[in-house]
């Protein structure tokens, strides 16, 4: 069982949604869509439902063109942020209402639904209605009525989203085994990069409507093929800084240097662009190779046991996040440290040079 996107791309009027795209999905493959708000997350899915046409190419179910087939026609399912069940019915009735549209017998039709609630553990809540129960139980419903269909693809539009911070971790821990044990095609989209890491298997990043790299999910963190895959897969963003390598020294910015790793001996002297995640700055150092910068503290934002440094470094704007609270003054100087072994090296096209050493190694 395969879905496979084949030249897919979608317009609206002269406005470009989604760039030419070729994408295969594989049978019982938990597969994230992972961008920020606008990148092309719910376009791409409702191409992939049969919801929209494409402008060109073409989508497979199976090797079977489904390209112009109805989405009543296929065996898929979808479940959006504002999950819906019907408030009159019970949760019984709600997770039966695609088999009974389906003509579905209802010998057949108590079996799975019972099967299903089991699955979703809403055994117990079968003849409750969707306002006796809790948000993260109301979205189990909604899933539970997707996945009755039997549906060979399941879409997950942010389904998380506007649930608080307890059911979130809930659901996430539970929508794996689920999807391990429908052997579906799950696609799960989502703005966070926490949210794919949690959840596996592989990850497409999306930027302006483009997938920019598609993967196991941890490859795609750890090594991104380009400078925007990398802002995309890290939350805050990456931190860059223009960086030029001559010998054995490397200048930051517009001036700053430091001794070239051993890691970046072998590159062709030139200019870069250096990448790092937030986590890897530091205000206190033990790595005897650790760069030093000296920046200007613009804000701090306290989480309870980290601290966001918001920073200055000559014209690039950072953000650092380190362990621990931490009183600073806004407009201080403060010097922040980098361990080279966290460095990613990218071309001035914006193309992985040289991944960080310690990604290399995991």
């Amino acid at each position: 069982m395969t879905l496979q996107l084949e030249n897919v791309s979608k317009t609206v009027g002269a406005s470009v949604h989604i760039h030419p795209t070729d994408l295969t999905l594989q049978k019982g493959t938990m597969n994230v869509l992972l961008g920020p708000t606008l990148s092309g997350k719910t376009s791409l899915m409702r191409l992939m439902a049969g919801l929209d046409q494409p402008a060109t190419g073409r989508i497979l179910w199976q090797g079977e063109d489904v390209t112009g087939q109805r989405v009543q026609d296929r065996k898929v399912a979808m479940v959006y942020q504002q999950f819906i069940n019907y408030p009159s019915m019970t949760v019984y009735d709600n997770i039966a209402s695609p088999l009974r549209l389906m003509g579905v017998d209802k010998a057949e039709i108590d079996r799975r639904v019972r099967a299903t609630a089991d699955l979703m553990k809403l055994g117990p809540m079968l003849q409750r209605k969707p306002l006796e129960l809790s948000g993260g139980q109301q979205q189990r419903c909604a899933l539970a009525r997707a996945l009755v269909k039997d549906a060979g693809l399941v879409l997950l539009d942010e389904p998380l989203a506007n649930l608080d911070y307890k059911l979130r971790e809930e659901l996430r821990v539970e929508i794996p085994r689920i999807f391990e044990e429908s052997g579906a095609i799950f696609v799960y989209a989502t703005t966070e990069p926490e949210e794919a890491l949690l959840l596996g298997g592989n990850t497409a990043t999306l930027w302006e409507g483009r997938v920019t790299q598609f993967g196991p999910t941890p490859k795609v963190y750890r090594q991104p093929v380009d400078a925007t895959t990398a802002r995309v897969f890290s939350d805050p963003p990456m931190n860059f800084v223009a960086v030029t390598k001559s010998g054995e020294t490397l200048r930051f910015g517009e001036g700053q240097t430091g001794a070239v790793p051993p890691s970046m001996r072998d590159i062709a002297d030139g200019r870069y662009i250096a990448g790092f995640r937030p986590s890897h700055l530091e205000i206190q150092s033990h790595d005897a190779d650790a760069i030093a910068f000296d920046a200007t503290l613009s804000v701090t934002e306290l989480t309870g046991a980290e601290t966001f440094l918001h920073l200055a470094f000559q014209n690039e704007t950072w953000v650092g996040l380190v362990h621990g609270i931490h009183k600073l003054t806004p407009g201080q100087g403060i010097r922040v440290y980098l361990a080279p072994r966290h460095v990613y090296l990218f071309d001035s096209d914006g193309r992985l040079v040289l991944p960080a050493p310690y990604a290399q190694a995991a």
